[in-house]
């Protein structure tokens, strides 16, 4: 069956959430933003369409300012510039991401780990 309710209803109980404040997330305002049309935009948010492609998924997280890694694993896709690592490197990156999971790492650990190799790089969190 074609859809995804559970992103369909989140996405739509964030817009409905922010129109209280700003018209400018009304149903057309927002799919126009967003780059679809409200047709799309409405049977998205109905679960009768699948979720857009990830360019528009990660334009959707911009407005409702929502990480749009989490918006698009929600939509059961991952960020094509994570491919473009994971193709990189892909024996390295495999193995390192098989020991988080073999280790099971939480959330919390897998950040602690990311902020210690930030600070010992001297990367700015900011240039993700």
């Amino acid at each position: 069956m074609p859809g995804n309710p559970q992103f369909g209803m989140f996405i739509r109980s964030m817009r409905e959430e922010k129109k209280k404040r700003d018209p400018a997330y009304s149903l057309r305002k927002f799919a126009e933003a967003v780059g679809i049309s409200a047709t799309f935009m409405s049977k998205v948010e109905n679960g009768e369409f699948d979720p857009p492609a990830q360019d528009k998924i990660k334009r959707m997280a911009e407005l409702l300012e929502v990480n749009s890694d989490e918006l698009l694993a929600m939509a059961g896709k991952v960020d094509p510039d994570l491919s473009g690592i994971i193709r990189d490197q892909p024996r390295a990156m495999a193995d390192f991401l098989r020991t988080a999971r073999d280790l099971n790492l939480g959330r919390k650990d897998i950040e602690a780990l990311t902020e210690k190799l930030r600070t010992e790089r001297g990367l700015d969190p900011s240039e993700e």
